[in-house]
């Protein structure tokens, strides 16, 4: 039985449907879901991304607990959220053993091959590497 689930959100149509599968998962099971959203800084290096989280963290998980409620009217009673900067594929795997995730959910956008080895894949990536189950929504 889950008790934990893992959500990596980013406001996509995808995400919003991977966090719906999760709270719905978690009605089911009266367990708790995670969700965490992802910045990528790519200039500014360390210290860039520790100013921009002390100056604007604990707003922007506001702003991403008003955005979730949007979707599940009573979201603040199921989830836990973090905000947080690096790449989504190791912040996301490392979740897991920081704070007991035993499920992870994700949210699929069709890209093509060309967008897939320009960006990467935050799906493939978590697929391929997380030791918990991992479900794709697509």
């Amino acid at each position: 039985m889950v008790k934990y689930s893992l959500v990596g959100y980013d406001g996509s149509d995808a995400s919003r449907r991977a966090f719906q599968f999760a709270i719905d998962l978690a009605r089911c099971g009266s367990s708790r879901v995670r969700v965490v959203s992802v910045l990528q800084v790519t200039e500014g290096g360390a210290d860039c991304s520790a100013l921009m989280m002390t100056d604007s963290s604990t707003q922007r998980v506001k702003e991403l607990l008003d955005e979730l409620t949007t979707i599940v009217p009573d979201a603040a009673s199921l989830v836990d959220v973090e905000m947080t900067y690096g790449s989504p594929g190791d912040v996301l795997l490392s979740q897991i053993d920081q704070h007991g995730v035993d499920h992870i959910v994700i949210g699929h956008t069709e890209r093509g091959a060309l967008a897939r080895w320009l960006l990467g894949s935050v799906s493939g990536n978590v697929l391929a590497r997380a030791h918990v189950p991992v479900t794709v929504v697509r």
